[in-house]
C-alpha cells in the first residue's frame, strides 16, 4: 500500500499505520519474509515521504513503550514488532547515501506529541530518540528484567526513577546477584540488541578510510553520558558473555534436553559489546591505568578517560576477582570447541569464538592491568591453547584468514611481555587433538610446532603472517628453557626452506625471515644454552645451512640462476622433513573451505615494522624503547601507516604471484643485507663443538644420538662465545592500520554470522566485499 498510494499517508492516520505493529504475534523471521527487499527499495525510491513516516511512527511507538514501561501484553507486542520492522528497514536506509542524514535530522512535531514545555524534547534527532528508547527498554521490569515488586498489588516501578544498576542482567563484574533465568526476558533483550546492532551497522555502508577514526555517530551517542544506562548495560553485556556456560551446569548432553535460549542472547551481547568498543586508541589519548583500589568495580582515580563510556569502563576494571571472572569466562568459552572431541556432541558447540577473540583483544589493549593479570599465572595458557587450536584448524581454509590474523595478533601482543615467554615453559600435557606431530614437551614446543605447520602447510594467503609468527618466536626465545627434538628440527627445517637462494632472491622482504630465525637461535644459545642440547644438536647436524648462508652467492649470474630454479620448484615449503612421525590421536587434517563458502574481504595489515616497536631489555628486566618518537600529528601518521601497509601487502602479492614481478634483486641489494646476517655466535659454537662431537663419534664408533646429546648437555661454552647481545623485543603498538583492520574484520564476522534473519544480506555494503571461495 505504501508504494501504490499516490498521496503520502498522513502521520496522523493511525488506523493505517497501526497495521504494521498490530497485535498479531509475529517473529522477526516473519517480518523479514513479509517485507521483501524490493518493496522497501521501491518505497524509498517512489514514496520517500511514506518511508520517512514509517520510520518516525515506529520510533515513536518505541519511545511511547519506553515512557509507559510496557505494562500490557499489547504494548510489549507493539514494541517487539516495531523493533523487528526497524531492524528490517534500517539497512536499506543506510545503503542510500541520500538517506544517510535522515535519522540525524530533527522532525518538527514528530516528537512525543506534547506542546509547550516539551518543545525542547522534540528537537532531538530521531537517532537519539531511538537509541535512548532502546536503552530504557533494555531495563524495563517484566519485559527485559525481573520486576522487584513483591506482590501484584504493589504499583509497578516507575521506569524513569528506577536505578538500572540494580537490574543488571547477570552477576559478575560489579554485581553479585544473579537473577533467575527467564526465557522471555532473554528473547526480548535479544530482539532489542539486534535492533541496536543494526543501528550501529551504518559503519558497514561507508568505504574503509584510514582517517575515519572511530566516528560512528550511533555508537558515539549511545556510549556517551546522554545514555543514563551506559554503566549497567556495559556490565550486563560483559557479565552475560563471561558467565555463560554452554555445557549447562556441567552435565554432559544436557543441552540436548533443554534447547539453550541463552546462547542467542550471549552471541548478540558479544557482538554489541565489541562494536561499542571499536575505538581507535592510536589516534586518541587512552586512559593510563594505574590508580589505587577503590571500593567500586571501576577505578575512579584515573584521569577522565575517553568519551566512549564503554571503553572508559572497560579500561577501569581493576579488581582481581573481576579479572578472574572475565578471564575464566573467556577461556571456558574459547575452549568449548576443543571439548567436543572427548565426548562428541556432549556439549553445545558455540560458534562465536571470533567475537570472543576480538573482546579479549580489546580487554588487553585497553586495560593494561588486565593484560598483566592474564600473564601473572599460567591461566594465560588456557587462552593460548584454544588459539593455537583455531590457528591450526583454520590454516587451510581461505574463508578463515581473518581468524588466523586475530589469533596471531593476540599472540604478538602477549609475546611483547616477558612473562608470556616464561609461562610457555610449563609442560604441555593436555592432549587436544590436532593434526600435528606428537611430541613430549612444553607449551613453547606446541606453539612452534603449530607455527611450523601453518607456514609449511597453510594456504598462500597466509604469507603476510610469516613475519608476525616468527616475531612471536623471537620475542619468547630468550626465555625458553628446553625445546624438544621435534621442535628443534622444525625450526631448522624452516631455516633450510627460507635460506634457499631462490626464496631469498624472489622477494624484497624474504630475507627478513632468515634474520628472525637466526635471532631465535642466538637468543637461545646466549641465554638458555644449558637446557637446549636438542637445539644445539640440530644446529650441528644442519651446519651446512649456516655455511651456505655465510657463502651466499652475490654475483648477477648466480642470482639469475637461482631465480630460474624457482620456475621448477613450486613451493619452498612443501617438502616436509623426513621425521614427521604420527599425528595426534583423534585429530582430523585441517580442511580447506567448502566451495561456495562466503567470506568478507579484509583491510591490509601493516608490515611488521609498523605493527611493532623495538625495545631493549635492560639488565634489571625493564624495557627501553629503541624507536625515535615520530614528530607528526596523528592524521599524517594514520595515512602513512595505511600506505606502507598497502604497499607491503601489494608487494608480497606480486612477488608470490609471479617470478617475473617488477622487482629484481641486484648484487648491491644482496650485499646490503648479507653483511648483516648475525652468524657470529652460531659459527663460534660450531667451531668449538663440531670437532669435539666428531671426535666422540670416531672414538666410540657412534651412530647413537643419545651419547652425543649427553655430551652436549654437560658441555659449556662459557667464555667461548661472543659477548651476549642485548635482548630485543618487538612489542605490538597500536596504529590506525590495525584499527582499520579490526573494524573491517569485526563487521565482516557480524555480517556473516547474522543469517537468521539475514539482516544485511544483499544490501550494498561498502566496508568490505563479500566473496565466494
Amino acid at each position: 500500500q505504501l508504494t501504490t498510494k499516490t498521496q503520502p499517508v498522513e502521520a496522523t492516520d493511525d488506523a493505517f499505520w497501526d497495521q504494521f505493529w498490530a497485535d498479531t504475534a509475529t517473529s522477526v523471521q516473519d517480518v523479514f519474509a513479509l517485507v521483501p527487499a524490493a518493496e522497501i527499495r521501491a518505497v524509498r525510491e517512489e514514496s520517500p515521504s511514506n518511508l520517512a513516516t514509517l520510520c518516525y511512527k515506529a520510533v515513536e511507538k518505541l519511545v511511547q513503550g519506553a515512557e509507559s514501561g510496557c505494562h500490557s501484553e499489547k504494548e510489549k507486542q507493539v514494541v517487539l514488532n516495531c523493533s523487528r520492522l526497524l531492524t528490517r528497514v534500517l539497512p536499506y536506509i543506510f545503503e542510500d547515501p541520500d538517506w544517510r542524514g535522515f535519522f540525524w535530522s530533527t522532525v518538527p512535531g514528530a516528537g512525543r506529541g506534547g506542546q509547550g514545555e516539551e518543545e525542547d524534547e522534540n528537537a532531538r534527532p530521531l537517532a537519539e530518540s531511538l537509541l535512548l528508547a532502546i536503552a530504557d527498554l533494555l531495563f524495563c521490569p517484566d519485559f527485559t528484567v525481573q520486576s522487584h515488586r513483591r506482590s501484584t498489588v504493589e504499583s509497578a516501578e516507575d521506569i524513569h526513577s528506577l536505578d538500572s544498576c540494580e537490574y543488571i542482567w547477570e552477576a559478575g563484574v560489579g554485581f553479585a546477584h544473579s537473577p533467575p533465568p527467564n526465557y522471555v526476558h532473554d528473547m526480548n533483550r535479544m530482539e532489542l540488541l539486534k535492533l541496536l546492532l543494526t543501528c550501529f551497522s551504518e559503519a558497514m555502508y561507508l568505504p574503509p578510510a584510514p582517517d575515519s577514526g572511530s566516528s560512528n555517530p550511533w555508537v558515539q551517542f549511545f556510549c556517551s553520558t546522554e545514555n543514563r544506562h551506559a554503566l549497567p548495560l556495559f556490565t550486563s553485556l560483559l557479565n552475560t558473555v563471561c558467565a555463560y556456560d554452554p555445557v549447562g551446569y556441567g552435565i554432559p548432553y544436557n543441552h540436548l534436553l533443554f534447547s539453550d535460549y541463552r546462547e542467542p542472547l550471549v552471541e548478540e551481547a558479544a557482538q554489541v559489546l565489541i562494536v561499542t568498543l571499536d575505538y581507535d586508541s592510536a589516534t586518541s589519548t587512552s586512559p593510563t591505568v594505574d590508580g589505587t583500589t577503590t571500593g567500586t568495580a571501576m577505578d575512579d582515580t584515573d584521569p577522565p578517560g575517553p568519551e566512549n563510556l564503554f571503553v572508559n569502563y572497560l579500561s577501569r576494571i581493576h579488581r582481581e576477582e573481576d579479572f578472574q571472572f572475565v578471564l575464566k569466562g573467556i577461556a571456558r568459552l574459547l575452549s568449548n570447541p576443543l571439548l567436543q572431541t572427548y565426548l562428541p556432541n556432549s556439549t553445545k558447540k558455540i560458534q562465536f569464538h571470533q567475537e570472543l577473540l576480538v573482546l579479549f583483544w580489546k580487554l588487553c589493549d585497553f586495560n593494561k592491568k588486565f593484560l598483566f593479570f592474564v600473564l601473572k599465572s599460567s591461566d594465560v595458557l588456557d587462552i593460548l591453547v584454544p588459539i593455537l587450536y583455531f590457528l591450526n584448524d583454520a590454516r587451510a581454509d581461505q574463508s578463515r584468514v581473518g581468524l588466523m590474523h586475530i589469533g596471531v595478533f593476540i599472540l604478538l601482543l602477549l609475546s611483547g611481555e616477558r612473562n608470556f615467554g616464561v609461562r610457555l615453559n610449563k609442560p604441555y600435557s593436555v592432549r587436544v587433538p590436532m593434526d600435528i606431530p606428537v611430541f613430549t614437551g612444553t607449551h613453547a614446543d606446541l606453539l612452534i610446532v603449530v607455527f611450523h605447520k601453518i607456514i609449511t602447510s597453510g594456504h598462500q594467503r597466509l604469507q603476510p603472517l610469516f613475519d608476525c609468527l616468527l616475531t612471536i618466536v623471537v620475542n619468547v626465545s630468550p626465555y625458553l628453557k628446553s625445546l624438544s627434538m621435534v621442535t628443534a628440527n622444525k625450526l631448522l627445517h624452516l631455516l633450510e626452506a627460507f635460506s634457499t637462494t631462490w626464496f631469498l632472491f624472489s622477494a624484497a622482504q624474504n630475507h627478513h625471515l632468515v634474520f628472525f630465525l637466526l635471532e631465535v637461535f642466538n637468543n637461545i644459545i646466549q641465554y638458555q644454552f644449558d637446557g637446549n642440547s636438542n637445539l644445539v644438536y640440530a644446529i650441528i647436524r644442519k651446519r651446512s645451512v649456516f655455511h651456505q648462508l655465510a657463502n651466499l652467492p652475490t654475483d648477477p649470474p648466480a642470482i639469475h640462476k637461482a631465480l630460474q630454479r624457482r620456475r621448477r620448484t613450486p613451493e619452498p615449503l612443501s617438502r616436509t622433513s623426513s621425521q614427521e612421525g604420527g599425528f595426534m590421536e583423534g585429530s582430523r587434517p585441517a580442511a580447506p573451505a567448502e566451495p561456495g563458502t562466503l567470506k568478507t574481504s579484509l583491510a591490509a595489515t601493516p608490515g611488521i615494522d609498523k605493527l611493532t616497536e623495538k625495545s631493549q631489555v635492560s639488565e634489571d628486566g625493564t624495557l627501553r624503547s629503541l624507536e625515535p618518537e615520530p614528530q607528526q600529528n596523528s592524521a599524517e601518521g594514520s595515512l602513512a601507516e595505511g600506505e606502507p601497509g598497502q604497499a607491503w601487502r601489494e608487494q608480497r602479492r606480486l612477488s608470490s604471484a609471479s617470478a617475473s614481478s617488477q622487482w629484481t634483486p641486484t648484487t648491491d641489494w644482496v650485499l646490503s643485507w648479507k653483511s648483516k646476517l648475525p652468524l657470529q655466535t652460531i659459527m663460534r659454537l660450531l667451531q668449538v663443538l663440531v670437532p669435539q662431537v666428531e671426535k666422540i663419534c670416531i672414538d666410540k664408533g657412534l651412530t647413537d644420538e643419545s651419547e652425543i646429546l649427553r655430551f652436549l648437555q654437560h658441555g659449556t661454552l662459557v667464555g667461548l662465545l661472543p659477548v651476549p647481545h642485548p635482548i630485543l623485543i618487538r612489542k605490538y603498538q597500536a596504529n590506525s592500520g590495525t584499527a582499520m583492520w579490526f573494524r573491517t574484520y569485526m563487521w565482516g564476522v557480524i555480517y556473516l554470522r547474522n543469517v537468521d534473519p539475514p539482516i544485511w544480506y544483499d544490501t550494498d555494503v561498502k566496508l568490505f566485499e563479500i566473496q565466494r571461495v
